[in-house]
């Protein structure tokens, strides 16, 4: 019988990006194997393992627990992007953490995912039938949950261990809507008398795009394109773009950006001092959130071909056009009271790419007004097709509110009480959860999600305090023994 840390550690040593899940779900199919347990895959991976009820609770409704397999992959400057991790644990003030190094750790969600899978592995534990359900892309385009059959589950009661605020437990979260547009540019010879700089913006924070999106941290690309834009439209510097790319992830706020650009010989010193005055302005800004942030530029070499003028602009003023952070907050006073986070609308870009004849740019929308985030989304769309972009929607998905009166609810909310004695507090979350999916899909279903301590995911200082996942863990032992 394994430890849940054990599984977790198992699990980081398995590449699991966003659409690259199929050695994770190998493993799950392999898991459930070897213990004799039926289990489906369905084509996006996904994969649901089931355990027969424990003697005496055969005619207990059925539960659902459920994960996700993927997980954010980002790190530092000079370091690789992760596709597996080496876990660190370590013990600060009297409380047990784990985090990776200069990597994000994958704890969201692969410590609730390790839990589930301690339960199957576990024969001495008493629970009502199981499906424990584990999805794909749910930190891309959640077109796991989006496409599951119908009949893939038969439990209308879930318990999702994908909440990250110890203290609380999820019963609602914003719709979200993610589109990428790809802003096509042409390249034309590099002019006479014309100098190349890389311009770079470095150790941002970064973070999740939901959570943090209220904390102020700074947004790299939003930075490095209003500092080009500055140069083009206030100092009057003929500037052109060569490249420009930044962030790691749709749903992860970028804490770098770099650009490498091209000016007259005779605007050198303008353009230093400006990139100065920017770190300096940058440093004085985000003093508290990102402590470490600067903005440099340094010589480059010469480039046969730059992107045009228009091009150059287009990509500039569409960043500089798009909102990144809270858009509107929560006025009601229950809001105030009870949510861990009082924004009712924000919007990042998470993501510049650039191919051969076009750059890609996401924007992720979040509101728990479905009207809100689909204008904002409309106007966000409508911003980048007068650039002449082609614009594709990689995932939408409603905002999603439980009903706190639910027996289910109630019960999670009974057996905190009971092991830890204390009662989560109900909140609605500014991220995007399956959920919105799972009531759509189906009819009847009721969620209720919890989960440990974890600290910046989806970013390069993740960690997760064991002591909060340890206690988590008892409640759901506790929890499946009542259900």
């Amino acid at each position: 019988m394994n430890n849940y840390l054990d599984i977790f550690k198992e699990i980081c040593a398995i590449s699991r990006p966003s659409h690259h899940e199929e050695a994770m779900a190998d493993y799950l199919c392999k898991f459930a194997g070897r213990r004799g347990l039926s289990h489906s895959r369905s084509a996006n991976n996904c994969v649901v393992i089931r355990k027969a009820a424990s003697p005496g609770y055969e005619d207990c409704e059925p539960l659902v627990i459920l994960n996700h397999m993927d997980m954010v992959c980002v790190a530092e400057a000079g370091y690789d992007t992760p596709g597996s991790v080496t876990p660190i644990e370590y013990e600060e003030n009297g409380e047990r953490w784990m985090r990776a190094n200069h990597t994000s750790l994958g704890a969201d969600n692969g410590i609730g995912l390790a839990m589930a899978l301690a339960i199957l592995d576990d024969d001495s534990l008493k629970h009502p039938a199981l499906e424990v359900l584990t999805t794909t892309c749910e930190e891309d385009d959640m077109s796991g949950a989006a496409n599951l059959p119908e009949d893939f589950i038969k439990g209308r009661r879930v318990l999702n261990l994908d909440s990250e605020a110890y203290d609380e437990i999820t019963v609602g979260s914003a719709g979200a809507h993610i589109q990428v547009a790809r802003l096509p540019y042409r390249r034309i010879a590099m002019p006479a008398g014309y100098v190349a700089y890389e311009v770079e913006v470095n150790w941002g924070r970064g973070g999740h795009s939901g959570v943090d999106i209220n904390s102020g941290r700074a947004n790299a690309i939003k930075i490095l394109a209003n500092l080009l834009l500055v140069a083009i439209r206030q100092m009057n510097i003929k500037l052109y773009l060569v490249s420009f790319e930044g962030g790691q992830a749709y749903s992860a706020i970028p804490g770098e950006a770099a650009a490498k650009v091209v000016i007259p010989r005779e605007d050198i010193e303008v353009f230093e001092n400006l990139v100065m005055q920017c770190h300096e302005a940058v440093m004085g800004q985000y003093s508290q959130t990102d402590p470490k942030i600067e903005v440099t530029c340094e010589p480059s070499v010469w480039h046969s071909s730059v992107i045009n003028e228009e091009g150059t602009h287009i990509l500039l003023a569409c960043i500089n056009g798009i909102p990144t952070g809270p858009v509107e907050m929560r006025s009601d006073v229950e809001a105030q009271e009870n949510n861990a986070s009082c924004v009712l609308t924000s919007n990042n870009i998470g993501l510049v790419k650039q191919g051969k004849e076009s750059f890609t740019v996401s924007s992720h929308t979040r509101s728990f007004s479905n009207d809100r985030l689909n204008g904002l989304a409309r106007n966000i769309e409508q911003i980048f097709t007068l650039t002449g972009a082609e614009v594709e929607t990689v995932m939408h998905v409603g905002a999603w509110q439980e009903d706190v009166e639910h027996p289910l609810i109630k019960l999670t909310m009974d057996v905190f009480d009971e092991v830890l004695h204390f009662r989560p507090r109900p909140v609605e979350m500014h991220f995007a959860l399956e959920a919105g999916y799972f009531t759509e899909r189906f009819p009847g279903i009721h969620i209720a999600s919890i989960g440990p301590r974890i600290i910046n995911p989806h970013s390069t200082t993740e960690h997760v305090s064991l002591t909060t996942a340890d206690n988590i863990w008892q409640v759901v032992k506790t929890l499946l023994s009542k259900a």
